[in-house]
């Protein structure tokens, strides 16, 4: 449940979070690998425009575990314009602090950290594709602390009824106190292990898709004769 607004979100949030990225890099005349400020533009201005396609995921989801059928896409949009749709943007500011951990680990850190890899496992064969493997593997579970409870609070806030009453940040932020006084770290660290499964997977896709797209538009570029002389 869910899927199509899932594969819909992965291409859609790419625009926003890329575009404002170069749009950045652009006014700021910083041409080199992304940076800190860089990644914070991207995350923070980028969250309205993806949050809508994650709050309708969710309600799909949350719809399907309590009825057995997936909710229409047409009835989510309807139930929002009701409240000018107002509820698509539930959850916005855990988005942005997702999406600016998402952004250092995987656009700054991961790609700094694929270098110090390779230079320690060179001398054992583990070049290219594995070493990225191997850097994705040890971020992950950096990267899945870090967002877990994050994602959490996406969860509360984007899986209740649009019809009810919205939570707020400061409210599921006291249900993940009561989970984690009930259930110990738990409450607020549920799901590590597929997390961290799930992030080696995307993070590698995601760094071995930009290599090979890289090096398809440097042959081009060499090919034509585009490259700048030295």
């Amino acid at each position: 449940s869910g899927l199509f607004s899932r594969l819909i979100g992965v291409l859609f949030k790419r625009v926003p979070k890329f575009g404002i990225l170069l749009g950045y890099t652009a006014i700021t005349g910083d041409s080199g690998d992304p940076g800190f400020q860089a990644a914070t533009a991207a995350s923070i201005l980028s969250a309205p425009f993806i949050n809508p396609v994650r709050m309708i995921e969710k309600q799909q989801r949350a719809y399907l575990k309590t009825t057995g059928k997936e909710k229409p896409l047409m009835e989510i949009l309807g139930e929002s314009a009701s409240k000018n749709f107002a509820p698509l943007f539930r959850g916005t500011v855990p988005l942005m602090g997702h999406s600016l951990a998402s952004a250092i680990l995987g656009l700054v850190g991961q790609p700094k950290l694929q270098k110090w890899v390779q230079k320690q496992v060179g001398e054992f064969g583990v070049t290219g594709s594995a070493s990225n493997l191997v850097a994705s593997a040890v971020v992950s579970p950096i990267y899945v602390v870090v967002t877990n409870p994050l994602s959490r609070l996406e969860v509360i806030m984007q899986t209740n009824s649009i019809k009810g009453k919205s939570i707020g940040v400061f409210e599921a932020c006291k249900e993940i106190g009561t989970d984690m006084a009930k259930f110990g770290l738990s409450g607020v660290f549920r799901g590590q292990g597929i997390g961290i499964a799930k992030a080696i997977v995307s993070l590698t896709l995601f760094h071995e898709g930009r290599m090979w797209i890289a090096r398809l538009l440097k042959e081009r570029n060499v090919r034509n004769g585009w490259m700048p002389k030295k």
